[in-house]
């Protein structure tokens, strides 16, 4: 199965993959978000346990599929202080998602109105519900396409295989990502439909940023190492400044630890095995 989709992506080639790739990551979400047309709440405790299990993935991600090539990858281009444009691109990938996070209005999915982040707005609380979710989907269709992007590079036959594996970890975690964007609006008195729709909404930039990096990589194949680390430090950030504080506002955090030990292994273990 692997080996035909291995295939497949390199028949495509890395744009065409990249998109087709995050096109999954963004009916993954979709799933997720169609729970609301069957239920109008879930159990605290399964969400902040799925929102645990989201950032391991993120984090696992970060390392063994980003930043870990990254490193190797600078080895191979620049030779000497491969840590050089790592640290440059990790650093600035954090930044940019700081700085959007100061200046675009959004709502972290546990708190409340009046916890809005961003430049001051009269928006509904569902638009700054659906901008927070969007403004963390941006990094993982960034590093699906990078990570093909970097396969027209043939530093690695396995390029593609992480690829693969990062896309399906992402997908996976996209799911619980759908529900975090539709199951609040719900709760607010949005209709099912409306609350599903929004939630897959949230993930339509994926496929965008999976493009663009891919695209970025390809005519500029030295900035590789850099767009790889870029692409971790947006991630890190997100796990950091979003999705592990939300989980930490009830009294499930152990479950939610325990997700995100989870979320961690498992990514841990598509990469290792598919990578």
């Amino acid at each position: 199965m692997i080996e035909t989709l291995e295939n497949l992506a390199v028949e495509l080639g890395p744009v065409k993959a990249a998109l087709f790739a995050t096109i999954f990551t963004w009916l993954m979400t979709a799933v997720g978000a169609s729970v609301v047309l069957f239920f109008k709440t879930i159990n605290r405790a399964v969400f902040d346990t799925m929102l645990g299990f989201t950032g391991g993935v993120m984090i696992a991600a970060s390392f063994w599929s980003l930043l870990n090539p990254s490193l190797q990858y600078a080895e191979q281009i620049y030779g000497g202080m491969p840590w050089l444009p790592v640290a440059f691109g990790f650093l600035l990938g954090g930044l940019l998602i700081f700085s959007l996070d100061k200046f675009l209005p959004h709502l972290h999915i546990n708190f409340g109105k009046n916890e809005t982040e961003g430049l001051p707005t009269n928006w509904h609380k569902s638009t700054l519900l659906l901008l927070a979710i969007t403004l963390h989907n941006i990094p993982e269709g960034l590093a699906i396409g990078i990570l093909f992007g970097a396969a027209a590079e043939h530093l690695d036959g396995s390029t593609v295989s992480a690829a693969i594996a990062l896309a399906v970890g992402i997908g996976i975690q996209n799911i619980p990502e759908g529900m975090a964007v539709s199951m609040p609006l719900r709760r607010l008195g949005v209709s099912r439909v409306k609350s599903f729709w929004y939630g897959q909404l949230s993930a339509i930039v994926e496929p965008m940023a999976g493009v663009l990096g891919a695209v970025a990589v390809i005519y500029m194949q030295n900035i590789l190492p850099f767009a790889l680390s870029f692409a971790a430090g947006a991630m890190i950030f997100v796990v950091v400044e979003e999705v592990i504080p939300e989980t930490q506002r009830d009294k499930y955090t152990d479950l939610a630890v325990l997700g995100f030990m989870l979320g961690f292994t498992i990514m841990m273990i598509l990469d290792v095995a598919l990578g």
